[in-house]
């Protein structure tokens, strides 16, 4: 048994990405987020279960729904048979997005070798700076407590630009009205997102797009994930474990977690073997949504491969979707939730 992932395992969780976005994308605009998570989960699993790996689930799906599902953490995944791996999945990343039929959101799994990465399990929400691979040299753990002012002068000098010209990502929450504030105070312009974790910090760790920051307090899973696809691509981020209510802060403390410590994007995954795939189920920034036409779609995916730092977009078309799905034992589902294909 190997514990270093094949390098084509990045195609092979493409597929996977691929598949739960097909699912997941009839579910735009339905207002059921139980049942579009349900049903993507459900996807998402079998097609994991198909793979050559002998996987752990380590940041999973528990909390995120009122059930128990086949990608709860300590879940196993893949045929057995393949390298073992650590594996951290977000079947929809903006469920709430999905099913009121807003923009970005996304499928997203990452692997990397067993045992490297983290998985504060008894932790919601952490707090978290992103930054590209400009910025990634002069992203401190002063960062994390100095004044927002200094932290925006420092990545605007880096990537040779004004504070005026940064564009940070921050959550459209009521914990984040004072950041909020600074980051204007500080002439820098904000960029408001209602859900969507896990994609803010693909664009703004991006060199393609205007984005420069992500800040401010989101999901553990999310932040997590996230750090699978900085690292891979050379990009900077801290974090730091936040709860929001005395009963998590009290779940934390029993854990044995420090909330005080602030960890890396290297810390939190411990290898640069790492593989990470996202397909657009509605559109964004970097990722088309799903494109549906009869028996026809059309999906776009990122893969990411951390040794190489490789990034690829794949744009795929399914030209016999029922027997694609069909083949994955997903056909059940177009029954069992009424699905119009």
């Amino acid at each position: 048994m190997t514990t270093v992932p094949s390098r084509n395992i990045g195609l092979d969780l493409v597929r996977v990405t691929e598949t739960t976005a097909l699912i997941a994308g009839r579910w735009l605009g339905s207002g059921n987020r139980e049942g579009a998570h349900r049903a993507a989960t459900r996807a998402m699993a079998r097609a994991l279960n198909t793979l050559d790996i002998d996987g752990r689930v380590v940041v999973g799906e528990e909390g995120r729904v009122k059930e128990t599902s086949p990608l709860d953490t300590g879940c196993k995944v893949g045929t057995g048979d393949g390298a073992e791996v650590d594996v951290a999945v977000d079947p929809v990343d903006g469920t709430a997005l999905l099913v009121t039929g807003k923009l970005r959101a996304l499928s997203v799994v990452a692997v990397a070798p067993r045992g490297t990465l983290w998985s504060p399990r008894s932790a919601v929400y952490m707090e978290k700076i992103v930054v590209d691979s400009e910025a990634a040299g002069v992203l401190t753990p002063e960062c994390m407590d100095a004044p927002v002012a200094w932290t925006l002068a420092l990545v605007a000098r880096a990537k040779g630009k004004s504070v005026r010209d940064l564009q940070v990502i921050v959550l459209d929450r009521p914990r984040h009205r004072d950041l909020i504030n600074e980051i204007r105070a500080a002439g820098a312009r904000v960029l408001l997102r209602d859900h969507g974790d896990t994609a803010g910090a693909l664009v703004a760790v991006s060199p393609s797009t205007n984005a420069d920051l992500l800040m401010g307090i989101g999901g553990v899973p999310e932040g997590i994930t996230a750090a699978c696809a900085v690292r891979a691509m050379g990009g900077g981020m801290l974090c730091r474990l936040a709860p929001q209510s005395q009963s998590e802060r009290e779940a934390v403390l029993a854990a044995g977690l420090d909330i005080h410590r602030i960890m890396t994007c290297q810390e939190v995954v411990r290898s640069d073997q790492i593989f990470f795939a996202a397909t657009g189920i509605t559109p964004g920034v970097l990722l088309k949504g799903v494109e549906y036409r009869g028996d026809v779609a059309r999906t776009h995916s990122m893969v990411i491969r951390g040794e190489t730092g490789t990034r690829r977009f794949i744009h795929t078309e399914y030209t016999q979707l029922k027997k694609t799905l069909a083949g994955l034992n997903l056909d059940d589902q177009l029954d069992e939730y009424e699905l119009t294909w």
